[in-house]
């Protein structure tokens, strides 16, 4: 075979070695691999939408303003004063009984009456007993008269002057003894009708049509003037914040509300309850006459004046776990759980004794749905 001269072609190393080449292509396609997988994660990054708001909430502000300082009591109601009317004649019999409890009577009304027939006679004789003595005396006065006009003239002695004149005073006592009986027996008539002794309300009657009572026999009970009051019991503690003429406001059990002013504070403390009375005087509102009757258990709240308190809405506070909480709405839109103490309530607002301060702006409702650090939509109200 003839021989080709010239030079023979060089071979490279990766000719030479091709296990070599094939780990350097890997390598590359790993690497361009790699590159293109940053390169879309990057893009999708880009793409990603920024976080949505939880919620779309308004915001409100604390307000500095006044509240009512309120003392809660609990209480009956009674009758201010409570009239005992009672039978004055002895051993007469009801005829009549004209009211019942509930009654409205105005001071000297009939209220029942007893048979008066016997006192009548009585009455009658004891007129005619008056008349025959007051003629009697008319008699003796004649007589001791004559007898003074004959004295000078020696035509009596004086033994007999002295019948006449003392004859004449005797008559005289005569007719005032008669008189005074006939006046018993006049106001022992007047008896037979029973009379309110003042306006008011009968609470009670235990008069009946032909029962023959003694003397005293309670018949009806009233409550005078129909006032009612209301007696509230107080702490020792708290006693000395009520005074005379300190208003309140009660509610009775049957749902009618009124309004008093305390009369007086009970000058003593129940050694047992440590607990001391209060007298209100009250009053119904308007559209609660009648409901409210002596006897009733009653709530209610004295007025004590006011305070400066930082208010806001009810909606503002959530409750969790029993502690309060409000959602302070930060520059970012982010919002912060912050825990306060409530105080009193005023209508929709609530009292924040502590935790917060006025220049802060919080969530005005729906902070049920928070938590702390999340991102809200603010719209004005």
């Amino acid at each position: 075979m003839p021989l080709i001269h010239g030079t023979l072609p060089t071979m490279t190393p990766f000719q030479r070695h091709p296990a070599t080449l094939a780990s350097v292509t890997l390598a590359v396609l790993t690497l361009t691999g790699v590159a293109l997988w940053s390169s879309q994660s990057n893009a999708q990054d880009d793409k990603k939408p920024a976080s949505k708001p939880a919620l779309t909430v308004s915001t409100v502000q604390p307000q500095a303003t006044r509240l009512p300082i309120k003392l809660a009591a609990n209480g009956n109601i009674t009758a201010w004063q409570e009239a005992s009317v009672g039978a004055e004649a002895n051993g007469l019999r009801l005829t009549e009984v004209r009211v019942n409890v509930g009654d409205r009577v105005k001071k000297g009304d009939v209220l029942a009456t007893f048979a008066a027939d016997t006192l009548r006679a009585e009455a009658a004789q004891g007129k005619a007993s008056l008349m025959e003595a007051e003629a009697n005396a008319a008699e003796a006065a004649g007589n001791a008269e004559r007898a003074r006009s004959l004295q000078a003239t020696g035509a009596l002695s004086a033994s007999q002057i002295n019948q006449y004149l003392t004859a004449e005073q005797t008559a005289k006592a005569r007719v005032e003894a008669a008189r005074a009986l006939y006046q018993a027996q006049q106001v022992r008539l007047n008896q037979t009708s029973v009379l309110a002794p003042d306006d008011g309300v009968i609470s009670a009657r235990a008069a009946t049509v032909g029962a023959v009572v003694g003397a005293g026999t309670e018949l009806f009970r009233m409550i005078r003037k129909g006032r009612l009051e209301w007696r509230a019991e107080v702490t020792s503690a708290e006693l000395g914040r009520i005074t005379a003429g300190t208003t309140a406001m009660v509610t009775a059990a049957s749902g009618a509300r009124l309004e008093g002013r305390v009369r007086m504070v009970a000058p003593t403390v129940d050694p047992q309850t440590r607990n001391a009375l209060v007298y209100v005087d009250v009053t119904p509102l308007p559209g609660n006459a009648g409901a409210a009757k002596a006897g009733m258990f009653a709530r209610g709240e004295f007025d004590l004046g006011a305070t400066p308190a930082l208010t806001v809405p009810q909606s503002a506070v959530v409750v969790r776990d029993g502690f309060s909480y409000v959602y302070r709405v930060n520059p970012d839109n982010r919002v912060s759980q912050v825990k306060v103490q409530t105080g009193r309530l005023a209508g929709d607002r609530v009292e924040v004794t502590d935790g917060l301060t006025a220049d802060v702006k919080l969530v005005a409702s729906g902070g049920g749905f928070l938590n702390d650090g999340d991102l809200v939509r603010v719209v004005a109200k």
